[in-house]
């Protein structure tokens, strides 16, 4: 008797609740998906590509939306939250919306244009901001060689309050300080080594205003592991005629070379995940994933999301493999990881190259 009431509880469960929806669906480019409700994206896509993201090139576009991504979703702070406090919503958009606020944080400089940009396409499109700001750099990140494909997932709120203040870390801070902030947001040391490499497609304006488009490696279009390699090379430049914020000494002309990357390559809690990123792109590719799934759904219940990571575009490979830069040898890397040695790498031919500036 217990088992029958049992069935005929479920079964009226089963009928209240209604048949189950279907939600694979040919989007009306004739792309098919999942979950109808990602069709949308293939529209935001092509605007994007086309306007945002450079026509579809690994360049500032890509750049300034990755950064916008970690700067929004890193506003998350649970032990503010737990203080009592409002510890900021993680990846919602916070950034766009509340622009007016969170764009004077001395960390989100040099960033309003990205912000117009982003909140444009998603007014046209009618999704979320906090949507917006992870698919622009999703994509983006497509259009780089070497790159992950990373994942989107669509459907966070509309509204959003305003980040806290002191919750983005910035390249003037000092290791324990960066740690101790990504921490807190839930990232590991070797996490936020992981997330770091967003800095092989990055370039500098606003640390030195002098030399705008300064890279920070030697291959700022292409996702590899050049940026790890060429941090741990010694400095011996400025390459410009004064020292900007947060800069200290690179090692090849041209090259711009942040304070806490310096830092953090070189801090016995960090070096040795730093080196094992410097000869390993796979790895660098797979962790740096791994992180961004994390970060880009940070105040987020991924259950109420949306997988719509098909739209993303599937990123052209990097034939490249890592090199210590012409004119230099193995003595000039310093290696920091005490387990290990630093391993042999190939010299590229030629001369120590000067690197060019990035348009920005």
């Amino acid at each position: 008797m217990r088992f029958t009431a049992l069935v005929a509880l479920v079964s009226a469960a089963l009928a209240l609740a209604g048949p189950a929806v279907e939600r694979r669906a040919t989007c009306p480019g004739g792309q098919t998906v999942d979950d109808d409700r990602c069709c949308v994206w293939f529209d935001v896509l092509d605007d994007i590509q086309t306007g945002i993201l450079n026509g579809g090139t690994c360049q500032d576009g890509v750049h300034k939306a990755l950064r916008l991504a970690f700067h929004d979703s890193i506003g998350f702070s649970p032990s503010r939250t737990a203080a009592g406090q409002f510890g900021g919503g993680g990846s919602d958009g916070s950034i766009i919306e509340h622009s007016n606020i969170e764009l004077t944080f001395p960390p989100n400089g040099n960033l309003q244009a990205i912000v117009a940009a982003e909140r444009a396409a998603a007014q046209a499109h009618n999704v979320s901001l906090g949507d917006i700001v992870q698919f622009v750099a999703a994509a983006g990140m497509a259009n780089c060689p070497g790159s992950p494909r990373l994942e989107f997932m669509a459907g966070r709120p509309f509204t959003s309050q305003a980040s806290p203040s002191g919750l983005v870390p910035g390249p003037g801070n000092s290791v324990t300080q960066i740690l101790n902030r990504m921490a807190d947001a839930g990232f590991s040391a070797d996490e936020t080594v992981d997330l770091l490499a967003s800095h092989s497609i990055a370039a500098q304006v606003g640390l030195n205003t002098g030399i705008r488009g300064s890279p920070l490696d030697s291959t700022p279009d292409v996702f590899d592991s050049q940026f790890f390699v060429e941090t741990l090379l010694e400095g011996v430049l400025n390459p410009g005629p004064t020292t900007g914020f947060a800069e200290v000494l690179s090692p090849l002309p041209g090259e711009f070379r942040m304070q806490s990357d310096f830092a953090i390559a070189r801090d016995p809690r960090t070096a040795c995940r730093w080196q094992e990123l410097a000869t390993n792109q796979a790895l660098m590719a797979s962790a740096f994933r791994a992180a961004m799934v994390k970060l880009a759904t940070l105040g987020n219940d991924r259950s109420t999301l949306v997988d719509c990571s098909s739209v993303i575009p599937v990123p052209p490979a990097n034939p490249n493999v890592p090199t210590i830069p012409g004119g230099k040898t193995l003595d000039d890397i310093q290696g920091s990881c005490a387990a290990t040695p630093f391993p042999t790498l190939p010299i590229a031919p030629g001369p120590t190259p000067t690197i060019p500036a990035v348009a920005v």
